[in-house]
């Protein structure tokens, strides 16, 4: 799932491993996930975006790992959460979708500016709202979104 703020990855934990075994690595363009005491991350990619690192967090909640990553660009659609693994001769493998569909990307650009919408008048429930033909860039419609 994705807010204007922040991106959360939903990630099974092997059998019977504790958050004391795991290692997540969060940094500004990239993300590693792995287990204490062996060799390499299972997971070692770039994301979509940049993040705020420092703000972003894991937790292990029955035997799923949630990482929370914050975005720098609030309000940006990420169509994607990792870029892929670069293999031996430094060239990105895709091990995810790198874009969605047009569909998707709307829908995820409508949610994203109700959502904006809300933060901007909340006293008024956009839940309901619809838009008519395509849906405008939230990070960027009407000067953009607000960095308070």
């Amino acid at each position: 799932p994705s807010t204007t703020t922040e991106v959360t990855l939903y990630i099974d934990a092997p059998p019977n491993v504790t958050g004391q075994q795991i290692i997540c690595n969060i940094e500004t363009n990239r993300l590693r996930l792995g287990l204490r005491n062996h060799d390499r991350f299972f997971i070692d990619e770039r994301t979509f975006s940049k993040i705020k690192a420092k703000e972003s967090s894991w937790y292990l909640d029955d035997g799923v790992i949630h990482i929370v990553l914050v975005k720098v660009f609030r309000g940006e659609t990420w169509e994607g959460v990792l870029m892929g693994a670069e293999n031996e001769s430094g060239e990105e493998e895709a091990t995810t979708t790198r874009t969605v569909d047009s569909f998707t990307k709307q829908q995820m650009q409508q949610d994203l500016m109700k959502e904006r919408y809300q933060e901007e008048n909340p006293g008024f429930d956009f839940r309901d709202a619809t838009f008519n033909g395509e849906v405008p860039d939230p990070r960027t419609f009407m000067g953009g979104v607000r960095y308070d």
